[in-house]
């Protein structure tokens, strides 16, 4: 599967902050919104980095109770996983794998197209393991042959 199809089944929106707000900011915007990663800008469409709730966390444990006011420029990460609209599954697997990071934001040349989360790929995994049961069980009872 393309990562094209899989943003197709999500929301277009991508929630994105500015370097100026803070960790708190933040977590609550993960909170109000139902998400773990957002990018950071100082404009729509611009990336200098993404925060996760892995980055707040790394925060916490390393700046205590400053962590919370802190400003997202200082915690974000500026080393983005990123892939092409045009990449097939696996490799973005792959890229999750390696960077041990669980978001990847997905390029249509040099704009931001959308985010594929690790919640996408299992999703996606599990309605193919699925149809292969379905497809299999079909098979075994005879049901799978059209004229």
């Amino acid at each position: 599967m393309l990562v094209c199809q899989i943003l197709k089944t999500k929301s277009p929106e991508i929630v994105s902050v500015t370097p100026d707000h803070t960790m708190v900011e933040v977590l609550r915007l993960f909170r109000e919104n139902n998400i773990g990663f957002v990018i950071v800008g100082r404009s729509p469409g611009e990336c200098l980095g993404t925060v996760s709730e892995r980055d707040c966390c790394n925060a916490v444990a390393e700046y205590g109770i400053k962590a919370p006011v802190m400003r997202v420029g200082d915690i974000m990460n500026r080393r983005v996983a990123t892939c092409s609209t045009d990449d097939l599954l696996p490799l973005v697997m792959a890229i999750m794998t390696e960077r041990r990071t669980r978001h990847v934001l997905v390029m249509d040349g040099d704009k931001i197209a959308g985010i594929v989360s690790i919640g996408d790929v299992v999703k996606y995994r599990l309605d193919e393991a699925l149809r292969t049961e379905e497809d299999l069980y079909n098979y075994i009872c005879g049901t799978a042959y059209y004229h």
